[in-house]
């Protein structure tokens, strides 16, 4: 079965609690075992040093087995266990057991130790956990110490035994206790991992969820940042990726719709007057006129064409950037001329191109040269009837500005946002300049960006409209063959004016 992300997470982080349990049970259960042991061991080697030192002054005299057999049971009481002495071969004569005390005779009195346990004990001291030969039926924690007599001889052993069962119902006992104690941490502990892991995941899961909506194009969910960590990150990158997605389908959803709109108008006027000619409804002496409105039709038709591709050679990064060294003021009075016929017939007066500062720049002189003419372009075309445009191209401390000021309506300031949007036309605009495409100023602002500078508009309605372009100048150029020929241009220029 396929797990998802919550149910995975919570089940490995309980696998490594329950394993870090286990783990810490076992090494508890090894050190309190092992402590207790040697508490043990400690306890009874303590009781039968204590005897040991009693009776050694004892030893021999009348009432020793019953004064020691009294003390023996007061301390095998104390401390659990039994406490028994015998003599040099092995033989118990003092029990400190209930039964020896009521009949004078035991187990530990009927039977005979071991020689070896015997023999370790009047060594120094005998430690096991041993059935001393048979006398237990299970295991014994048994010690021995040598009992001397008054001059210091060895005369015996003093023993202390208690069952090994007491101290593993005293281990188990206090495992009970604390898996009791440590159930409420641990469903605690739980309930506190199921919360923690389903406030991580939640936002996993709705990134989940919105993915699959977007990919049927509902782009409408978005995540709620809920904290300030990593994850709060990743939602707000999610919902900032999720705008952008919408601000793209939204530009691409208006660039089909703009691009259908600008190529199904003269399609659709070049298709009429055909068949309009075709069929005869347009007479033979009409003929020639409509045909050139075809072709300025087929001629509008290419420029859209051509503004696309180098739209999308630019947005794609397919389009190179070769920089050469040029006169960028050179250019403009260049592109100025080849408008002469139109600027002539609105009798546009040409500010500017005579005071105008030689100014060299390292950039894509194609390129540049498309930023000036599309500006000139927009310029000529909106400047009213013997108004005037003014040109400049002048350094400042970041690099080079032009600027091309032209007399007209104006922008209105609602609009001025929008200028550089792609197909994006006023309404004056489209009925001053049903020719233009919507992309001439789009174009001006990309290539702009691409050599790192800028373009900014300012436009007074009913006065002016003025672009303003910035360009870094870039790296020092050597002479080209595009110098500053002034005697030859500067005449040009002055009948341009005129």
């Amino acid at each position: 079965m396929k797990l998802n992300l919550f149910k995975k997470y919570f089940l490995t982080t309980s696998a490594i609690i329950l394993v870090s349990f286990a783990f810490l049970i076992v090494i508890l259960s090894v050190w309190i075992s092992g402590f207790l042991a040697r508490e043990k061991r400690d306890l009874l080697s303590e009781t039968c040093q204590t005897i040991s030192r009693m009776a050694s002054g004892w030893v021999g005299e009348p009432d020793f087995i019953e004064g020691m057999g009294s003390i023996g049971a007061v301390v095998s009481r104390a401390i659990e266990a039994t406490v028994f002495i015998t003599d040099a071969s092995g033989q118990p004569y003092v029990c400190s057991c209930d039964l020896y005390m009521d009949e004078g005779s035991c187990m530990h009195t009927q039977a005979q130790l071991p020689a070896n346990v015997v023999e370790s004990a009047m060594a120094g001291e005998y430690y096991a956990v041993d059935t001393l030969g048979g006398l237990y039926s299970s295991p014994y924690y048994v010690c021995g110490v040598p009992l001397n007599d008054t001059e210091g001889n060895a005369v015996g052993a003093v023993f202390a035994s208690s069952p090994a069962a007491s101290l593993k119902a005293m281990f188990n006992q206090f495992f009970r206790i604390f898996l009791f104690s440590a159930c409420i941490p641990i469903i605690l502990m739980f309930f506190a991992v199921y919360a923690m892991t389903l406030r991580l995941t939640r936002p996993l899961r709705l990134m989940s969820e919105a993915a699959r909506s977007m990919a049927k194009g509902d782009f409408s969910k978005r995540i709620p940042v809920e904290s300030d960590d990593e994850m709060g990150e990743l939602c707000i990158a999610f919902n900032q990726m999720t705008n952008s997605l919408v601000q793209l389908e939204s530009m691409r959803r208006s660039f089909v719709a703009n691009v259908s709109h600008e190529l199904k108008t003269p399609m659709t006027s070049i298709g009429g007057f055909i068949d309009g000619i075709l069929d005869g409804t347009i007479p033979p002496e009409r003929q020639d006129y409509y045909l050139k409105l075809v072709s300025d039709e087929v001629k509008r038709l290419s420029r859209l064409v051509g503004a696309m591709l180098s739209m999308a050679k630019l947005e794609s990064g397919e389009m190179k950037v070769n920089k050469t060294g040029f006169n960028l003021s050179e250019v403009v009075r260049t592109i100025v001329i080849s408008f002469e016929q139109r600027i002539e017939a609105k009798e546009i007066r040409i500010e500017g191109l005579e005071e105008m500062e030689e100014v060299r720049i390292f950039a894509d002189r194609d390129l540049i040269h498309q930023v000036v003419y599309n500006l000139v372009d927009n310029a000529v075309k909106f400047t009213d009837v013997k108004g005037w445009i003014r040109l400049s191209v002048e350094k400042f401390e970041e690099g080079v500005r032009l600027r091309i000021r032209n007399s007209g309506e104006g922008i209105a300031p609602k609009d001025l946002p929008h200028v550089f949007d792609r197909f994006f036309k006023t309404d004056k605009s489209r009925s001053a300049d049903k020719s233009g495409t919507g992309l001439g100023l789009y174009l001006v602002k990309t290539i702009a960006d691409i050599h790192g500078g800028g373009v900014t508009v300012r436009s007074t309605v009913g006065e002016f409209t003025e672009f303003e372009v910035r360009l870094p100048s870039g790296e020092p150029a050597l002479p080209d063959d595009t110098g500053t020929h002034k005697s030859g241009r500067g005449k040009k220029n002055k009948e341009a004016q005129q």
